[in-house]
């Protein structure tokens, strides 16, 4: 069942499109992870290492609804086909997740792609008739300038099974920088993990919640946010991103919403935040 927080009248939906085993050990996403820092994250999310030692991980997608219409943040790992099928655990059950809250896709207005790493927008298009289109037929789908230029570096098959889809319908929304989406939305330029990475913060200016994406994907990144992972295309920049945006967070005593951690929504632990 979906978890869910209110801000005022809007309301944002965790939704799990699958659940899984990362593709390689824990130790060589984080190489640089102390013994120490490992013992601390297992003790703060216990769900997210096997008996064996392995990274479980959630593969999590985010519904904002507020008056103006539904906004999703990522679309998941996808159907079976989908661009994640290599190495996610697909197919997703999205699709059922939304019916589940009351949430059609034809009710999606907006669609906020964090980046283009493929457990991140495995629902965003489907196939009928042997066309790709939108998965979300009302939605535009708003991504990163500097994303859309790291295309070919991320994936380039993306250009032909995502990017020229949404082109040709009419629907893909390039920005660049921070952007004011409605009142209580805010989409914000956290760079690093990939070169046009963006988060989302909710806020009704008393109530803060920071839909993060990849900007951590882990506990120990929370926990110890100068910790690079393999996988992020500037460690530094991304380490930069995420201290500034945990801050933030934590200014607010606000929330964090996280795709990847075994808890939707946390907030982040007193004393462990590096100066900025």
């Amino acid at each position: 069942m979906a978890v869910s927080r209110r801000i005022g009248n809007t309301e944002i939906f965790a939704l799990t499109d699958a659940e899984g085993g990362f593709f390689t050990h824990r130790h060589d996403a984080f190489p640089a992870a102390t013994p120490e820092q490992w013992r601390a994250a297992d003790r703060f999310d216990p769900g997210a290492v096997t008996t064996e030692g392995r990274w479980w991980l959630q593969f999590r997608c985010f519904a904002v609804r507020t008056a103006g219409g539904v906004t999703m943040i990522d679309t998941g790992v996808g159907p079976a086909d989908s661009p994640a099928a290599s190495w996610a655990p697909v197919p997703g059950r999205l699709p059922e997740e939304l019916a589940e809250v009351g949430i059609s896709p034809d009710d999606v207005t907006r669609v906020v792609m964090t980046h283009l790493h493929t457990d991140h927008i495995g629902w965003s298009v489907t196939r009928r008739d042997d066309r790709l289109l939108p998965f979300f037929p009302n939605a535009e789908y708003l991504l990163q300038a500097a994303e859309l230029a790291a295309v070919r570096e991320l994936n380039p098959h993306l250009r032909h099974t995502l990017i020229a889809p949404l082109q040709e319908a009419g629907r893909l929304r390039v920005v660049d920088g921070d952007e004011r989406l409605s009142p209580e939305l805010r989409a914000v330029a956290t760079p690093g993990h990939t070169p046009g990475h963006q988060s989302v913060l909710v806020d009704d200016g008393t109530d803060l919640v920071t839909i993060t994406g990849d900007l951590l994907v882990h506990p120990i990144q929370l926990l110890y946010p100068d910790v690079a992972y393999s996988h992020e295309s500037d460690p530094e920049l991304a380490r930069r991103s995420r201290v500034a945006l945990l801050h933030e967070a934590a200014e607010r005593h606000g929330e964090l919403a996280t795709p990847h951690l075994t808890e939707p929504f946390l907030r982040v632990p007193e004393g462990t935040l590096p100066s900025r």
